[in-house]
């Protein structure tokens, strides 16, 4: 048994990471068994889910889409925000009930949530009919932990700072557009996040592994790949031999996949360099996620955030100038301890001037063991909730009126389904990340055609085809 400790979690040493190769299981002990996998929190965990389907599918488990036809359930969970962890917690309760129904019935906990230690405590005092805990740092062993359960809680959280595995399988969830890890962790440590304590410190991907893989999607057949990480472009800043975040993206976009995009940035890394490559690389998509946070100076430097608004700001009007119909998207917590009515009308004049095309925004949650849960927060609820009406109010204002700039206009839409809303349609998405339900026919989709948008909402456009597919 492996506990948490958060105290470690935070640890940076100078010892090296380890590049170690992933060993996958192929003993099918488990055929004619179900499997069913929920998943909450960031693209990071929606990629890890991938890994952890191919470890249940090589076990010989097959999907199902009801939790009380499994035989074995999977919580990948998200530690970011107080809403995620009761989620989880709630689905436990359902999960108490089935287990005392089927006591054969498996059910594992992972991701974020049990890196932390009151969570653990918690699984032990009170949810003991949970038979596997496991980490961030150690999906690959949960194929070993599910052959070896027995009717005793088994818990492996490692808090520790991580190595980088390759030759991991995954079994992902489409055909026409990947994440690909690049990095893994994150050492910034802004004081209200929890992402350092449960993914580890900062450490890249050789540059010839990534690249091995998108070459490998691209003989595949996939249009699109997504560059992934806590903070891309601090990416390769822990390497001997260093490179560049703008290095990387420039060598991926020269594979030749028709479509690179990538998440998450910070703005204190966003480089020149970088701007450069989103300019003149045809295939990286001008669509970038420039997390604001807050729009106060004072507050930022609370969060830990080491840049000011008016250097944001900077940066901003730099990629609009200089990248050519760029779409910038973000993120702002609203409440954060000591957030004045002056810091909050400073974030809603960043959001007016800037213009969003979109944004998520949240109200600061305090997270176990990181310096903002500690401190002093008397704003109440119900003027942090007005905050967050307010906030969203402008926000969508500004990305309906980034999306009714299109109307009329002729697009590229990679189309990736059928849309939820009209199955007489199709939906994809634009170069500028906005979703777009289409008037075409369903053999269109994994292709990019040609659109003329019809209609703008806030959060969705509508269009016709023009075209049956994009050459070049």
């Amino acid at each position: 048994m492996h506990l948490p400790d958060m105290l470690q979690a935070k640890v940076r040493g100078k010892s090296k990471v380890e590049y170690l190769e992933h060993s996958n299981i192929y003993e099918k002990r488990f055929e004619g068994k179900k499997y069913f996998l929920r998943t909450y929190g960031c693209q990071m965990n929606v990629h890890d889910s991938e890994e952890i389907v191919a470890i249940l599918e090589n076990l010989g488990f097959s999907p199902v889409n009801v939790m009380e036809e499994a035989d074995i359930v999977v919580l990948n969970t998200c530690a970011i925000r107080e809403n995620a962890h009761d989620k989880v917690f709630g689905y436990l309760g359902r999960l108490k009930h089935l287990k005392r129904e089927r006591p054969d019935l498996l059910i594992a906990i992972g991701g974020c949530m049990p890196q932390q230690e009151g969570v653990v405590n918690e699984l032990q005092l009170h949810h003991p009919y949970v038979d596997i805990v496991f980490g961030t740092h150690n999906i690959h062993e949960l194929g070993t932990l599910i052959l070896n359960s027995s009717k005793k809680q088994e818990i492996e959280v490692y808090s520790n700072e991580g190595n980088v595995y390759e030759g991991v399988e995954y079994h992902r969830d489409s055909s026409i557009t990947a994440w690909v890890n690049i990095m893994y962790g994150c050492d910034k440590f802004c004081t209200y996040c929890i992402v350092p304590f449960t993914r580890g410190r900062q450490r890249s991907r050789k540059m010839e592994n990534i690249l091995e893989e998108v070459r490998n999607l691209k003989e595949q057949g996939y249009q699109e790949v997504t560059l992934l990480g806590q903070n891309v472009n601090a990416y390769g800043k822990d390497l001997e031999n260093s490179v560049s975040f703008a290095e990387l993206l420039k060598e991926v976009s020269l594979v030749g996949i028709p479509r690179v995009r990538f998440v998450t940035s910070h703005p204190w890394d966003f480089t020149d360099e970088m701007i450069d490559v989103i300019a003149t690389q045809k295939n990286v998509m001008p669509y970038i996620h420039l997390p604001l946070q807050s729009g106060s100076s004072r507050i930022l430097k609370l969060m830990g955030r080491r840049y000011t608004k008016e250097e944001y700001f900077e940066l901003f009007h730099k990629m609009k100038e200089r990248i050519s119909g760029v779409a910038i998207t973000t993120d702002i917590i609203v409440g954060f301890p000591g957030e004045t009515e002056e810091d909050f009308e400073s974030t809603l004049d960043v959001v007016r001037k800037c213009q969003y095309d979109g944004a998520y925004t949240f109200i600061f949650s305090p997270r176990e063991g990181t310096p903002a849960s500690k401190m002093k927060d008397d704003t109440p609820k119900e003027v942090k909730e007005c905050r967050l009406r307010r906030l969203n109010e402008c926000v969508n204002q500004s990305s309906l009126e980034q999306n009714k700039k299109l109307l009329g206009k002729t697009v590229e839409v990679l189309i990736q389904g059928v849309s939820e809303k009209d199955e007489s349609k199709v939906y994809g998405y634009t170069d500028t990340m906005k979703l777009v339900n289409v008037d075409a026919p369903q053999e269109m989709i994994g292709k990019i055609i040609s659109v003329k948008i019809t209609s703008a909402k806030s959060f969705s456009l509508d269009g016709e085809m023009l075209q049956r597919e994009i050459v070049g």
